[in-house]
């Protein structure tokens, strides 16, 4: 639903002015209702807007209620939206008298070169649309000269409040926020809202979120005794317990074999390295505020590392290589650490320790396109196997500062363009958003209810080979310098493991599922033929158990399909007898009685094509 949305720009930028608009609306409801309440900002986010407000007391699920009923009659008032240019003294001025200091430190905030201003919806002289669109067909109301608010804002906004359908947006949240994302700074509210053209947008938009939650990693984590994140422990880091640590096993050993298969090397680097490492690749110097303290040994300060990158430069650096050898390709499992704020950090999306699928590629200029191209062949391969075939591409280039040289720039931009025309893949360009060090794709998968989460990405690096002093010798003799492409598939091992669990629900297909055969004695007197065959299957390297619990056999086939069991195999007087098995699966239901080799081939197929039996 929300991709063929996007797919209208003149809907995309009808949409920014709808929930910008709302975001003004909101502020206004609430300063109406709760007039002792501070303003500060509200922009738009993907999905709909947000408020942030300085009030002492919070807000509750009933006040929202009271806010949405607010909203509604502004919008039905249909008051106008006017934008208004003003000058930064006498703004000054009149947000002093109203005593509203976030809006004081917004005005201080705003270059002297920049025009200032402000919209208000509603005015005394109302009757006047905003100047900069075409005039709304609706008349507007004219209101009462109380009933206006403004803020100030760079816009867009609609002309009318009345050109927002009131049906077709909803407050779906509220949540803390810092002032300027600074935990130092006061504590605010954040109210979150969505907005869409119609009811009907609304509706599918709410039914995903339902649908969200209902598959929210976190819930599913600790319901299928998966993982936890133990906050005495200190936060943002995974405790991975038996049945995910078996599914991270799985999901390594994939990527291990596939990269070998794809002429890949492994490494193993430390977790810590000297800081005068990060000072060299630079990393303390851009990127310091995301880092843990150093920690001092024998009077050297040591880091815990925050990325792989310097630590595969030094592992190149350690030989003299030749044209000869290039291609190298170098992937690690490697475990970083960055420094993320306790209200930043969300289940295994944002936290404080987790594994990288990195990998470096060291290769000549003639090889750029041709590497390029095998890393998204890999990148298909891997994601279509986790069940991702849906994808959105972003090329970002070159963007106003930025090292090494226009020819090495426009190289590799042609390189990347040149490998996503092979692929025949469709891709957005983001003129100048490529990172100072090299141009880069980046790959967003699409799950199971419509989401795009962003894992995949594939960058030229510039910055690093110069900072080391990197050197091959070329065919010619000379020392030339390599081109570094850094890659990841999975993004992080923690994260992508989230998205697979809402993207299965939970659900598991048969390769991936912890325990994938359990079997259901009716009675003690069947516990050994179940102890037999499990046994039997345990050896052909299946992931089995017997249900220990004792329980009635409906309590046993209950408890499989809270712990989402892909098949349950029901043992009683008459399978002792045949010596046969009677099979559930979640997916097909009851499939009858069947022998164990028949199980153990029916297992097989569906290992081996990643689908559910």
């Amino acid at each position: 639903m929300i991709n063929e949305l996007e797919k209208s720009t003149q809907n995309l930028e009808k949409l920014v002015k709808i929930r910008h608009t709302c975001a003004h609306i909101l502020a206004m409801a609430v300063q109406k209702l709760f007039p002792e309440t501070k303003v500060t900002i509200g922009p738009v986010t993907e999905t709909g807007f947000y408020y942030d407000f300085d009030r002492q007391t919070p807000f509750t699920p009933e006040d929202l209620q009271k806010i949405e009923q607010e909203m509604r009659r502004i919008i039905k008032a249909n008051l106008p939206i006017i934008r208004e240019v003003v000058e930064r003294s006498e703004i000054r001025a009149e947000i002093a008298q109203l005593n509203e200091p976030y809006k004081l430190e917004i005005l201080d905030s705003i270059p002297a070169a920049e025009t200032i201003t402000r919209y208000f919806i509603g005015s005394p002289d109302s009757g006047r649309g905003n100047g900069e669109v075409e005039p709304s067909l609706i008349e507007p109301v004219i209101s009462p000269p109380e009933e206006f608010w403004w803020d100030l804002c760079a816009g867009p906004h609609l002309n009318f409040t009345g050109e927002i359908n009131p049906d077709a947006f909803a407050l779906v949240g509220i949540a803390g926020a810092y002032w300027r994302g600074d935990e130092n700074q006061p504590q605010l509210q954040r109210i979150y809202g969505t907005a869409w053209l119609n009811p009907e947008q609304l509706q599918n938009y709410l039914q995903q979120q339902e649908e969200a939650r209902r598959r929210d990693h976190r819930k599913l984590g600790k319901q299928l005794k998966l993982f936890s994140i133990q906050e005495n422990a200190g936060g943002g880091l995974v405790f991975w317990h038996p049945r995910g640590a078996t599914i991270r096993y799985l999901i390594e050993d994939y990527w291990r074999q596939a990269h070998l298969e794809a002429g890949y090397q492994l490494l193993y680097t430390p977790h810590l390295a000297n800081l005068e490492l990060w000072k060299t690749s630079g990393h303390w110097h851009f990127y310091r505020e995301n880092m843990f303290e150093a920690i001092a040994i024998e009077d050297q300060s040591y880091q815990l590392k925050p990325m792989n990158c310097p630590f595969h430069v030094l592992t190149y650096q350690d030989e003299l290589h030749s044209y000869r050898e290039f291609p190298l390709r170098w992937a690690e499992l490697g475990t970083v650490y960055r420094y993320e704020r306790s209200g930043a950090l969300h289940g295994l999306m944002r936290v404080r320790g987790f594994t990288q699928d990195d990998a470096h590629i060291f290769c000549l200029p003639t090889q750029i396109t041709s590497e390029i191209l095998g890393v998204l062949n890999l990148t298909e391969k891997i994601l279509s196997d986790f069940g991702f075939t849906n994808y959105e591409i972003n090329l970002s280039t070159r963007p106003q500062n930025y090292v090494g040289t226009d020819q090495a720039w426009d190289l590799a931009t042609t390189a990347l363009i040149e490998a996503l025309n092979i692929k025949q893949w469709d891709y957005v360009e983001d003129q100048g958003g490529g990172a100072f060090y090299g141009p880069k794709i980046d790959l967003k998968i699409q799950d199971a209810i419509g989401r795009m989460w962003q894992c995949s990405t594939i960058q030229v690096d510039f910055n690093l080979p110069e900072r080391f002093n990197l050197e091959y010798v070329a065919a010619d003799g000379t020392r030339q310098r390599p081109i570094m492409i850094h890659r990841a598939i999975f993004g992080s091992l923690e994260r992508f493991f989230g998205i697979l669990i809402e993207n299965y629900g939970g659900d598991f297909p048969l390769w991936l599922a912890p325990i994938q055969v359990r079997f259901l004695p009716v009675g003690d007197e069947q516990r050994e033929y179940a102890e037999l065959v499990a046994g039997q299957l345990k050896k052909a390297r299946y992931r089995v158990e017997v249900d220990q619990s004792g329980e009635r056999l409906a309590k046993q086939i209950r408890s499989s399909e809270l712990e989402k069991i892909p098949v349950v195999a029901i043992i009683g007087k008459r399978e002792v007898e045949s010596q046969t098995l009677s099979i559930r699966t979640r997916r097909g239901g009851d499939l009858g009685t069947m022998t164990v080799e028949f199980l153990a081939q029916e297992l097989k197929k569906a290992v081996a094509t990643k689908t559910h039996i």
